[in-house]
C-alpha cells in the first residue's frame, strides 16, 4: 500500500514540475517586461483551441516561457503564428 502512495505522490510531483515549464499565453502588458526570442508557426489544426495548443507546444520546444498569438487564418484547416518570449 505504501508503494502505491509513493507512486501517486511521485506522479503528482512530476506533473507539477512539467507544468511549471510550459509556455503560457501573455498579454501585451506582460510582453513588455519579457524578451522576444522569436516567432513560431503552426498549421493543420481543425479548431482554434487545437491551433493554440500547437503554437504553445512549439513555443515550449523553443524554450519560451510565454507566447502571444499574432495571426490565425483558414477555414477547414487553420494556421497561425505567435511571438515567443522568455
Amino acid at each position: 500500500m505504501k508503494t502505491i502512495k509513493y507512486a501517486v505522490a511521485a506522479a503528482a510531483l512530476t506533473a507539477l514540475s512539467f507544468g511549471a515549464f510550459a509556455a503560457e499565453p501573455v498579454t501585451p502588458a506582460q510582453a513588455q517586461n519579457m524578451n522576444k526570442i522569436g516567432v513560431v508557426s503552426a498549421d493543420g489544426a481543425s479548431t482554434l483551441d487545437g491551433l493554440e495548443a500547437r503554437l504553445a507546444a512549439k513555443a515550449e520546444a523553443a524554450g519560451a516561457s510565454g507566447y502571444s498569438i499574432t495571426s490565425a487564418n483558414g477555414q477547414n484547416k487553420l494556421s497561425g503564428t505567435a511571438v515567443i518570449y522568455k
